[in-house]
Parts: C-alpha cells; structure tokens; sequence
C-alpha cells in the first residue's frame, strides 16, 4: 500500500481484509442465517451453504488453471452462481470483470480485447439478445476446439468459456462440471493461494459506460468495495435481522457493492431479482418480508406506479436506497410515506471511487435526505475544488466534488494518461459533477460538468431547472439538455414524461416558468415523450437526450 494514503488513514481504522476475509468472518457469526434468497423459485442458501458453493466453486476454477491476476469476466443477469462467482474469484486472486448486459457484439469484442481477458462466464440470452450465439459470432473456435484449451485468433487472451448455470454448451464448461472438479484441488493448495493475496490487490474491474468515447476498465481492490460496502450497510442499520430486495444489475457497483458488499459484510439476507420488474419486486418485499429496497429513481416509480402496488404489504420496509441518477424530492416523499421507507438513504460516488463517496444518514431530517447526498463517507476526504487544481473553494461555492482516500481506484486498465487525468498526483478523484458543500459538511450536486448549459454567459443548471418542473402538475418525470444554439451558444431544452390522463401542451410547460424562475433559465425547446433511454442499470442517457435534441432543434444553429 501507498504510504502516503496509510499516513491520511492513521487516525482511520483502516480494516485492510480480502472478500474471502470478509465472507468467512460473517459465516463465522451468523452460520445458519440465510445468505442468498431467489423468492421466485424457492432458491435458499445460508451463510454456511453459501460458503461452501464459493469454496467448490473456487476450487474447481483453480482446478481449470485460472491463475491468480487472470481476468474472470461475467456476462450475465442476477442468477443463482453470478455471486458466489464473485467470491469464488476473490479467494484465488482472480479478477472478476463485470460486464454490462446490454452491450452487443462490437461492444463485448472491444472490452474482451482491451482488458485481455482469459476467462468468460456468460448465460445463455436476455430478452431477445442471444449471448451464445453473440460469443460464437466472436470467438468461431469454440464451437471445434478443445475446452480449457482454446485458441482464438480475434481473442488470442481468451482461453476459458464456462456457462452460468447448469446446461452443457459447446467449448463451454457448466458450473455442475466446474464444482466436480473442484476435488482435483487440495486444501493446502487452496489455502496457500488465499494467504498470497494482499487486500490492496486489484480484485474487481468494472467497465465505465462510456457514455463518451471508450468503455475504460475500473480497477477496484479488496479494501476499496469491502470497507466502502461495510460502510454503506452499517449507515442503512444493516444487521444479521435485515433483508435486502435487490432489483439493480450486479454487473453495475450498485448491485456488486452497494448491495451484496453492503449486506456480506452485516450478514444481512441478498432476496435477489434476476432482472427488475415492478410486480416481481413488490412480491419479493411482500413475501420475504425484506426490510430494505434498492433502486434508480425509474424503478421506484414503476412500483409506485404499478396498478396493484395497494395489494402489497410494504410495512416490513425500513430503510434502503435511491442512487444511480438524480433522486427528485416529490419522489424520495412518496417512498418514505407510501412505501414505508423511512430511514431511507442516499448515496453519490462513481465507478472509480469503489463506487459511494458520501451517503445520507438515517437519522437525518428527511429534507437534508432530500437535497443533499450526505456527507464524506469514514475514510474518505470530500471536498469542493477548482477542477484544475483541485484546490478548496469556499463553503457554499460551486465546484467539482473531489475525493481522495483507501477508495479511489488504482487507475484504467492500460489507460495511464486518463488516470493521471481523473486521478491527481495528490491522491484526488475528479467526479465530472459539480456541486457545493455546507459548513457541516453536506454535499448537494449541482450537476454535471459537461451537463452545465452556457447561456449567453449565463450558467444553467439542469437538476435546478429539472426540480422546478417536477412541481408541475401532471408532469411525472423531466430531463433538461443542452442544445447547440447559433445565437447564445446553447440552449435548455425540456423533455418531459405527462402524468397518464395530462392533457398539457409543451407551450404549458413554458407557461408554467414564466415569472417564477429566471428567464435564462426557461428551456426555448419542450418534448412530450413516453420514456428517456436508459442504461442497463436504470440511469439516464442525456448524452442521447442531447444528441436528439440536436436533430430535433436543428434550427437553434442556423
């Protein structure tokens, strides 16, 4: 480890474990408790039970020939296997790589090639997207060559394909095949491999959602998403009596963290959804009586929303967490009152901070809970800067939220210049938003910096405008983007989600801002639309809102 990030921790207990550390502190403590719970399909394991699995599970990958340092990468939704997996990785030295369900042949290539993969577990499809077929399209010697040993000429890394799950493929080992092997590797051998680790290893890499340019590979450590998982569940409350209803992807931070680090390290119970549906998810809280829901704002309001969502008992929540975009404060209100969710939280980071930088309290006033996303997580040093020094600005100033600390990434996989441009050679993240901290330390984000529009000089602020309107009535949801504009450089534009049964018009819309915010501050362009695109995780594309904002208002520039 860095000696100069063990100096800005020595008044920090810095607990430097590995996964496997964590995992087996917790079936230590909590043996019989339930680990993992799929509802739809009576699907049970304890601590104990989930244990073993990983233990086979890791063994059988040793027995393979996986090496420590390999890359192991994950194509697949929330099934049975997909965290033992992530264990099982961990315990070897092997790093898991999570890949996003929603990429397609061009995308998967490129992140196999850049990151020189040497292992894939995939499923078999998701929705109408055949992944075998995806993969034999892009490695066509697998469907002759010989398993464990094949040889690719457009992937000359990659050298194992397995399948999550119980069927047979060809050129494919199954995970039945893999636990059977796992008594090719002895105990001694298991047990030497674990004691050569060191919690600072790279452990996880996560591919970012290049929203612009390339995907960039993430590489996250043991002490970065363990400790930052501990603490994300021990501000929830999290305990052994605790039970998660986890409905995001475990292949975003969200899910892989934020969730399953978030509940291994308290012992509390993972009731995991293969993929989110709102009815799917109202049952799972229902029937397992979780105390505790995950989601983007887009899934709350699904269940919300939902026309039996009155059917389902949600007294059993307590507390749980919106994140992953902007989190409106008529929406947070609903959950806490309709949903039970009182002790519900918030929490703010990226990819590259393992992922939470600060998270709301529990015991805060519902309105600090509302607009703001907390304070510094324990740890981790947040603070406000100019982008290019990273030098403080003066509490209540707008500037770039920055952080430093045991949870910052060690860089992009083969990419030095853009780390040295997201991370500075004093240890600070550059996040990309804005924001602005309050004497007791609370951050509200402002925005993003590539969001902020410039009009005429004058700084516009999506959120500021976005909140404005979520106070319309028969407005549902709202997204505010820049459009390129000849006259004053750009533009706000508005597109707007109508409450079912609205009759507005966009010309109301305008109307309704008309002398109750800034005129620079009014969007020139409103949009009437079903839906905003969406990331496999539930986040808000704007860059794709802004690039059809573009085509849509041409006329801005001419």
């Amino acid at each position: 480890m860095d000696e100069k990030v063990r100096e800005r921790h020595a008044l920090f207990e810095l607990r430097e474990w590995t996964l496997g550390q964590i995992l087996d502190h917790t079936v230590a403590r909590f043996p019989d408790g339930e680990a993992v719970v799929y509802a739809d399909r009576e699907y049970r394991l304890t601590w104990r039970e989930f244990a073993a699995v990983v233990d086979r599970f890791a063994k059988g990958l040793m027995a393979l020939g996986v090496k420590k340092g390999e890359k192991v990468a994950v194509w697949a939704t929330n099934v049975p296997y997909w965290v033992a997996l992530q264990f099982a990785t961990a315990k070897i030295g092997a790093i898991l790589l999570t890949v996003n369900t929603n990429y397609r042949e061009h995308e998967l290539r490129y992140l196999l090639t850049h990151s020189e993969c040497e292992n894939i577990f995939i499923i078999d499809r998701m929705r109408d997207h055949d992944f075998i077929d995806t993969l034999y399209s892009i490695a066509p010697e697998l469907r002759t060559g010989i398993r464990g040993e094949l040889r690719c000429k457009s992937l000359p890394h990659l050298k194992r394909v397995c399948f999550l799950g119980v069927e047979k493929h060809r050129g494919m080992y199954s995970v039945p095949e893999i636990l059977a092997l796992s008594m090719m590797t002895d105990d001694e051998a298991y047990r030497e491999r674990q004691a050569s680790l060191d919690p600072w290893d790279v452990i996880n890499m996560q591919y970012t959602s290049g929203t612009t340019g390339f995907p960039r590979g993430v590489m996250l450590t043991h002490v970065g998403i363990g400790l930052n998982g501990y603490w994300i569940g021990r501000h929830q409350k999290f305990s052994e009596k605790d039970r998660l209803c986890l409905a995001v992807p475990l292949f975003h931070c969200y899910g892989c963290v934020l969730g399953v680090m978030a509940c291994v390290n308290h012992g509390t119970t993972l009731v995991i959804l293969e993929t989110f549906d709102p009815l799917k998810a109202l049952s799972a809280v229902d029937g397992e009586r979780c105390t505790a829901i995950y989601g983007v704002p887009t899934m709350f309001l699904a269940e919300l929303e939902h026309k039996l969502f009155k059917r389902f008992d949600m007294s059993s929540l307590r507390t749980g967490m919106m994140s992953g975009s902007v989190c409106p404060e008529p929406l947070m209100r609903r959950v806490v009152e309709e949903m039970n969710m009182k002790e519900i939280t918030i929490c703010y980071g990226l990819t590259e901070a393992s992922p939470v930088m600060t998270q709301s309290d529990v015991n805060a006033p519902l309105s600090v809970r509302c607009e703001t996303v907390g304070c510094a997580m324990p740890g981790v040093e947040v603070r406000i800067g100019e982008s290019q020094t990273c030098e403080e600005v003066p509490r209540g100033q707008v500037g770039e939220i920055l952080c430093r600390g045991y949870n910052v990434m060690k860089g992009y996989y083969k990419l030095p210049e853009e780390t040295a441009q997201a991370v500075s050679p004093d240890g600070w993240l550059h996040s990309g938003d804005l924001g602005i901290m309050d004497d007791r330390g609370y951050v509200r984000v402002t925005g993003r910096i590539k969001d902020m529009i410039i009009r005429g000089g004058e700084n516009v602020y999506p959120r500021e405008v976005e909140e404005f309107l979520l106070t319309m009535d028969g407005v549902l949801d709202v997204q505010v983007v820049a459009v390129p504009s000849r006259k004053y450089g750009e533009e706000a534009a508005a597109f707007v989600i109508p409450r079912p049964g609205s009759d507005m018009l966009p010309e109301d819309v305008r109307d309704f801002c008309r002398g109750k915010i800034s005129w620079h501050k009014i969007p020139k362009y409103v949009a009437l639309v079903d839906a905003f695109p969406l990331t496999a995780s539930g986040k808000i594309q704007k860059y794709k809102l802004r690039e059809l904002a573009a085509q849509r208002w041409a006329e801005a520039t001419q």
